[in-house]
């Protein structure tokens, strides 16, 4: 169970949550919502325990299961499968059982009877923490979210960005945590896995808070609705279902424009009499408590929810570029003794358009990287055209530098751009006054996209590439991006689950992972791209 009193969050100067008290008890299922940057990840930073309120306090009772936008373990060296164990401090057991193992095979005398004692020792302790079940769940649980046993046998090091939070999120659910804290945990999920996750909230015991974008996921598991209202610093509670939550909302602002509208005439009314009643000296205590009373009529009053704001993407006008800005031949890589692919041969033609498809783990943004130059290939080159000039999104923002702040980083895409037109251009993406200011480490998944949607925006690029652009967008940020990448003249390569995302780029071609097969686009790869 968490608790919250009192609880006032703030992002710099800006109040994000003014004082707001509730509580997550056992059975609730909770989906979290509001705008980009309304403060939903850093509500639930705080609820973990890994953010300090700026007033209230925080009560957690049992075990809290915490799943970041952008997770991070600090070894990358363990096994996928030794992470997800770790949740229950299983690995640490297995490791030593594999050691004694090792003893018990290859030692002699004193060293093997040593071993065997030990051995025993340790397998009793595992069979305590649940043993070779517990195991086999941990291991079914990661192959319901695409992790399968060769995925899980290796480093994490050698995985992809989506399979490391993958294996996160196999880790928070086994768990067995009285209280999950899940933001965006169905990024990087393919269709089948979200299906599957949508069966296992639906029937957990414990409580849990969402933040998810993905509406058939919330429309199915939630039994409550916490709504943070950006523009009146707000958390509204509402102890129902996401359908009832929507006719619900819609009816209190309906009710509160009502309210105010007869307020302010009543309001406009007496301000009128007392204007006319000032007139004369007998009645100008008349006057003044006529006033009075307008104004109580509107204090009274419940605010009226202002709309959203949503930021006003559109992609620049690309640099002038030659017939085939950037082709690669004979690309492959391998993380050790893994082969993502190989010979792969790609030409991005001036304004172009294709899609990379392939399942979890085929190396899709393995490609990406390659392409942009952050990693390089095993074999093969990447060869940039004549006036070549790219932009890079990456779904883990590694184009973002955490440490320098929002301005600042806008000033290294754009060197040469002014600061007024910059801070303009921040402006439209809903990063205003002292929001500039903060370090990129600090914003939230939708924030950060935002920023990296920004960079690109001023960088003239002719050739984007796009990995999963719109995780982390609320649907109004998610249709403005939809609209620019369809009315981009540049040339685009994108790897997306999204499938509106693809629907909006009308792709031409498709390059299918791991072999590298290109075709022309049909709509029979349209049902590959959830599913990919």
């Amino acid at each position: 169970m968490i608790t919250a009193s009192g609880l006032e969050l703030r992002a710099g100067a800006r109040v994000l949550i003014d004082s707001a008290s509730f509580r997550i008890a056992k059975g609730d299922r909770v989906g979290l919502v509001g705008r980009n940057g309304a403060g939903k990840t850093t509500l639930t930073k705080v609820l973990a325990g890994e953010g300090i309120p700026a007033a209230g306090s925080v009560a957690r009772s049992g075990e809290v299961g915490y799943l970041p936008q952008d997770p991070r373990t600090g070894d990358m060296d363990v096994l996928a499968r030794d992470r997800i164990l770790s949740a229950r401090e299983l690995d640490t057991v297995l490791r030593k059982m594999r050691e004694n193992e090792d003893r018990m095979a290859n030692g002699k005398g004193a060293t093997r009877e040593k071993a065997m004692r030990k051995y025993e020792r340790l397998e009793t302790e595992f069979l305590t923490k649940g043993g070779y079940a517990a195991e086999a769940e941990a291991a079914t649980i990661a192959a319901s979210l695409g992790l399968p046993d060769r995925i899980l046998a290796q480093p994490l090091h050698t995985l992809s960005g989506g399979q490391r939070r993958r294996v996160e999120l196999a880790r928070i659910l086994f768990s067995d945590a009285d209280t999950l804290l899940l933001d965006e945990p169905t990024n990087h999920l393919d269709a089948d896995s979200i299906v599957w996750l949508r069966d296992y909230l639906k029937t957990y015991r414990g409580g849990f808070i969402v933040i998810s974008h993905d509406v058939d996921l919330v429309e199915t598991v939630v039994n409550k609705v916490f709504y943070l209202d950006a523009n009146r610093a707000t958390i509204d509670v509402y102890n129902m279902g996401w359908k009832l939550y929507q006719q619900q909302r819609e009816a209190d602002e309906k009710r509160r424009r009502r309210e105010r509208q007869n307020a302010e005439k009543k309001a406009a009314a007496l301000n009128s009499q007392a204007d006319k009643m000032r007139a004369k000296a007998t009645k100008t205590v008349a006057a003044q408590n006529m006033a009075k009373r307008a104004e109580r009529l509107l204090a009274g009053l419940e605010d009226v929810r202002a709309a959203d704001k949503v930021a006003k993407l559109r992609f620049p006008d690309p640099a002038p570029c030659g017939k085939t800005p950037l082709t690669a031949e004979g690309l492959s890589k391998s993380y050790g003794s893994l082969e993502i692919f190989t010979d792969v041969n790609l030409a991005i033609d001036k304004g172009s358009r294709v899609v990379i498809l392939g399942l979890n783990g085929a190396g899709k943004t393995t490609l990406l990287r390659l392409l942009a130059g952050v990693e390089t290939p095993d074999t093969g080159e990447v060869r940039p055209g004549h006036g070549l000039k790219l932009g890079y999104y990456a779904q883990e923002h590694e184009t973002l530098d955490p440490d320098r702040t929002v301005l600042e980083n806008m000033r290294s895409a754009a060197p040469d751009m002014d600061l007024v037109a910059i801070r303009k251009t921040l402006g439209s993406f809903l990063f205003s006054g002292d929001d500039v200011d903060k370090p990129a480490g600090v914003l939230s998944g939708g924030e950060k996209t935002r920023l990296a949607l920004a960079t690109l925006v001023v960088s003239s690029a002719n050739v984007l590439l796009l990995d999963e652009p719109t995780n982390n967008l609320d649907p109004a940020s998610r249709e403005e991006i939809l609209g620019a990448l369809h009315t981009f003249t540049g040339a685009v390569v994108l790897v997306s689950h999204d499938e509106g995302a693809v629907d909006a780029l009308e792709p031409e071609r498709i390059i299918l992972l791991p072999d590298g097969v290109e075709d022309l686009w049909g709509q029979e790869y349209a049902d590959l791209v959830a599913l990919a």
